[in-house]
């Protein structure tokens, strides 16, 4: 796990009643077995009442949403239960695919494992809406607009597309490694080339959602450091 910038540092947005974060790849949203400090952890040593109004998966970098009271939690939790937060994620897949404005509506059905599989007869309702931001030689930028939240589905929905994301093994995404896409590049000798991006190319770029006094809030997240050298391996490879 990297080491982590001061807490202060993540802050994207912040007013009387919310505050957004960049939340780093590896870090949990609320407290798991690790027993490293979670997102929620360290935001209620600056913000005692605070409380998460959504969730990213762990490896997931990017804009994270908490409320400062109960009050702000309530109001953002009833737009999220309505869907009319609106978030957006970018990754990077394996292939190059034209998707404009492609809406995937595959139910999806949680294993007793934790493996999500496409299901027509046990899968809940599950909708993700793609546009392609940036092709590459052997590879796609996309932005995702989740309709629905459930457990790994734009990682599901894409590989049912024939487009996994780099690096999701779990689910047919393959490893990049700069020799695959670089001419006459080798590895020092004696040494494993190691991958572009360890972790499943995957990054909540924006959020957006109505504060308490209805005025809409659309925050966005800059790329981390190991997505944006992805991007930039891929630019400079085409």
């Amino acid at each position: 796990m990297p080491k982590l910038r001061k807490f202060t540092d993540w802050l994207l947005f912040a007013d009387e009643d919310y505050l957004a974060v960049a939340k780093p790849a590896y870090v949990a949203t609320l407290d798991d077995r690790s027993g490293r400090p979670s997102v929620l952890a360290l935001a209620a040593a600056h913000y005692p009442d605070v409380q998460v109004c959504h969730r990213l998966d762990k490896e997931t970098s990017g804009v994270l949403l908490l409320a400062k009271h109960n009050a702000a939690y309530k109001h953002a939790n009833s737009q999220f239960a309505s869907r009319t937060v609106e978030k957006t994620y970018h990754a990077v897949v394996d292939g190059r695919h034209t998707f404009s404005g492609l809406e995937i509506n595959l139910p999806l059905h949680v294993a007793p494992s934790g493996v999500v599989r496409a299901n027509n007869k046990t899968g809940k309702p599950s909708v993700t809406v793609v546009t392609t931001v940036q092709q590459y030689k052997q590879h796609t930028l996309v932005a995702c607009t989740p309709v629905t939240g459930r457990m790994h589905q734009i990682r599901v929905h894409l590989a049912a597309r024939n487009a996994p994301l780099v690096a999701d093994t779990l689910y047919g995404g393959e490893e990049l490694y700069l020799s695959a896409i670089k001419r006459k590049y080798t590895p020092k000798a004696g040494t494993a080339e190691r991958p572009l991006m360890p972790r499943v190319a995957l990054h909540a770029y924006a959020l957006k959602f109505r504060d308490l006094a209805g005025n809409e809030q659309h925050i966005t997240c800059p790329y981390p450091k190991d997505f944006r050298t992805l991007l930039s391996q891929l630019d400079k490879n085409r």
